[in-house]
């Protein structure tokens, strides 16, 4: 059973910078592609980058290309969101999410993810 853990959350200015980090367990990480979304409250959650399990091909959400970056280390087993030029509507609870590399490409569709960590809180002041 595939186990995530997301950290790095936090609290950061407008403008400001961070990074995320989903470590997986129970199961080697390049068995999957790995998708990260948010939630903002009283939103539904969205699909904000994804990254293949083999070629490094990724997926980007309009509002976040050119400032975010999705990268993966499979001999650490984690995948990272980094996030730079932060804005107060980049502020939501973000997961990561694991699908099967047999699908073999990404998704920015929750319900096509079968594994979710538990969330880490992103809050951007202006």
């Amino acid at each position: 059973q595939l186990q995530l853990v997301e950290s790095g959350g936090g609290l950061v200015q407008s403008g400001g910078s961070l990074r995320l980090s989903c470590a997986a367990s129970g199961l080697p990480l390049d068995y999957y592609i790995i998708g990260w979304f948010r939630q903002a409250p009283g939103k539904e959650r969205e699909g904000v980058s994804c990254i293949s399990h083999s070629d490094g091909s990724t997926y980007y959400l309009d509002s976040v290309k050119g400032r975010f970056t999705i990268s993966r280390d499979n001999a650490k087993n984690t995948v990272y969101l980094q996030m730079n030029s932060l804005k107060p509507e980049d502020t939501a609870v973000y997961y990561c999410a694991a699908r099967s590399r047999s699908y073999g490409y990404c998704s920015g569709y929750g319900r096509h993810y079968a594994y979710w960590g538990q969330g880490t809180q992103v809050t951007v002041s202006s």
